[in-house]
């Protein structure tokens, strides 16, 4: 029965349970991005490089016809297939990206919320110069 305790109490952890919804939310997310690279951003690219869609493009490693789409060519052998990989390179840097930006989001937003919740404290003030303070020495030596 411990055991079972145990697992409850990690499962019912706030990070565990945030962990699940950024998981949920970034594969949804993923979904968005890869559309907006392959919709809106390589076809494009794709036009001003030649008029292929840009992910069908490769490098045949067994002698195909250079002029077959990437899924032909790979049922007849090897491609490099560097249009893909740099597809989704540019799906992984947009959403890595837009990730960054809502973690600052969130940064900035926790602090707003720490600065109203726990406002500083108002700090002494820093200590005078060590040559004013022999100033003011001398002066109330020199009043004595």
């Amino acid at each position: 029965m411990a055991i079972l305790q145990e697992f409850k109490q990690f499962a019912m952890r706030g990070n565990v349970i945030d962990l699940a919804v950024g998981v949920i939310i970034g594969a949804a997310f993923s979904k968005i991005v890869d559309s907006l690279v392959q919709d809106i951003i390589m076809p494009p690219i794709g036009k001003l490089i030649g008029g292929l869609d840009f992910a069908n493009y490769y490098v045949p490693l067994n002698h195909q016809d250079p002029h077959l789409s990437l899924a032909e060519a790979k049922k007849l052998g090897a491609v490099l297939a560097y249009g893909n990989f740099l597809t989704i390179l540019l799906n992984f840097l947009i959403l890595a990206f837009v990730i960054f930006q809502m973690v600052r989001l969130v940064h900035a937003a926790r602090k707003r919320l720490e600065e109203v919740e726990h406002p500083a404290k108002p700090s002494e003030p820093a200590p005078p110069p060590e040559d004013i303070v022999l100033l003011r020495e001398i002066r109330d030596a020199l009043k004595k």
